[in-house]
């Protein structure tokens, strides 16, 4: 004891103790091209794209969403059940653990987020894959979210739009993760068979089983500037072949100019580019469906 304990007056005690005040954490964030801090309120202002350098940032799942949907229409899907932990799995930690950090990390149920709303007053279906939840990957939850949003689509008669981001199939959930690769497959051609709009737009990173099944199916493919995208990653390509490869290798824009994507997008311009894009499919499928329908009645 001494005489700042036994003498001063508790009110100055008070000030004489106080700590210093913490600082929240990503209070500024490295754009990872130019190494410029800039503060994460004007980040997400500007849709997580660093301002000067045009970087585009991952963006949350939840946010996509609200961005993409008109105001005050945007309607959650429900996540499906699953079977959390089938093969009992373990690594370095157990599987649940990994599950409940990621749950908590993110706010979500898994990997797939999902929702209906309007897109200019035109009803459309979406899913966003969210990367931070386990890198993305697809398991059965985040594989039966995609189909469970598909067939909505086609009971709702809407377009659909898939925001993929992925590393790929998701290990702990072993050959049961791979079989979610056809089942998204199948989904995807009931969206074919009600002759509705599938667009896919592939953000960084999109690669493994995701490239490999429903990410590649859509009628439309549209990237994100500087968006990794492929099957396997650059630096496995080249230990396997021992060459070096191109410069922007599997990027976006690489990608464009060699066939494998159809148009590079803003995000500042992604909302008025699907929002065009929805109306212009649905009334190609409109017209064919009446084209189909004269056909049927005057073979009748």
């Amino acid at each position: 004891m001494n005489w700042l304990t036994n003498v001063v007056r508790p009110k100055i005690k008070s000030l004489l103790y106080t700590t210093k005040k913490e600082v929240p954490e990503n209070l500024w964030i490295k754009c990872p091209e130019t190494g410029e801090m800039v503060f994460h309120r004007d980040l997400e202002a500007n849709q997580f794209v660093v301002p000067s350098s045009n970087f585009h940032m991952r963006m949350p799942a939840r946010r996509r969403l609200e961005t993409l949907f008109d105001a005050d229409s945007l309607e959650m899907l429900p996540a499906p059940q699953v079977m959390l932990d089938p093969l009992k799995f373990r690594d370095e930690r157990r599987y649940v653990d990994r599950l409940r950090d990621a749950k908590a990390k993110t706010g979500a149920e898994d990997a797939v987020m999902a929702a209906t709303g309007f897109l200019d007053g035109q009803p459309v279906t979406a899913a966003v894959q969210d990367f931070d939840f386990m890198g993305g990957s697809l398991g059965m939850a985040a594989a039966e979210a995609i189909v469970a949003a598909m067939l909505a689509a086609v009971d709702r008669k809407t377009p659909f739009v898939l925001f993929a981001a992925s590393g790929g199939a998701r290990m702990q959930e072993g050959i049961l993760s791979l079989m979610q690769m056809p089942r998204t497959t199948v989904a995807v051609q009931a969206l074919r068979e009600a002759k509705l709009p599938y667009i896919v737009v592939l953000t960084n990173p999109t690669t493994g089983g995701v490239t490999a099944s429903y990410a590649m199916l859509g009628d439309i493919h549209i990237a994100e500037p500087g968006a990794l995208i492929g099957f396997a990653g650059p630096r496995v390509i080249e230990q396997t072949i021992r060459e070096k490869l191109p410069p922007g290798f599997q990027r976006a824009e690489y990608l464009l100019e060699h066939g494998m994507v159809d148009m590079v997008v803003h995000r500042h311009e992604m909302r008025a580019t699907l929002s065009r894009l929805c109306r212009l499919l649905t009334a190609a499928n409109e017209s064919d469906v009446a084209v189909e329908e004269q056909a049927e009645a005057s073979a009748a």
